[in-house]
């Protein structure tokens, strides 16, 4: 009778064992397929891809923002044309007549361009437009 009851607890041990066994495996395993699911799309919804603008299609893209913004097409933007009533567009104005001309605009902005092209290389990487984004702003050369 001893062997019967020696050998039922052996069996309890063994069985209590295997269980917390699983139970310590499947807590390892970390989150469920629909928990892994969720994080991802939170990760992916936040994700920014690396960009690299070249100096070209920045110039490109400044001509047709120009464009955009000189609602009459007579090559300036007066203040009447500007997103905003105090815009740090009328810094682009260096002659003061109160209109920004396409070359005042392309000069301008290329040399924006320049200031955040930090390795000068002819390319803007998204890691460089943050650091000149969170950087104190710079006065344009000649000023």
């Amino acid at each position: 009778m001893q062997v019967k009851t020696i050998t039922g607890r052996v069996k309890t041990i063994t069985g209590t064992t295997a269980m917390l066994a699983v139970a310590t495996t499947l807590a390892a395993c970390g989150p469920g397929p629909d928990e892994k699911r969720k994080a991802a799309d939170a990760k992916a919804a936040a994700f920014t891809p690396p960009s690299v603008t070249s100096r070209l299609d920045f110039g490109s893209s400044m001509t047709r923002r120009f464009r955009t913004l000189d609602r009459n097409a007579d090559d300036e933007i007066d203040r009447t044309e500007l997103p905003r009533r105090n815009t740090r567009l009328l810094e682009l104005d260096r002659n003061g007549d109160g209109k920004i001309s396409s070359i005042e605009f392309s000069e301008g902005m290329l040399a924006r361009f320049d200031r955040m092209d930090l390795n000068h290389d002819g390319t803007v990487t998204s890691e460089e437009r943050a650091a000149a984004e969170s950087a104190p702003a710079k006065p344009a050369q000649g000023e």
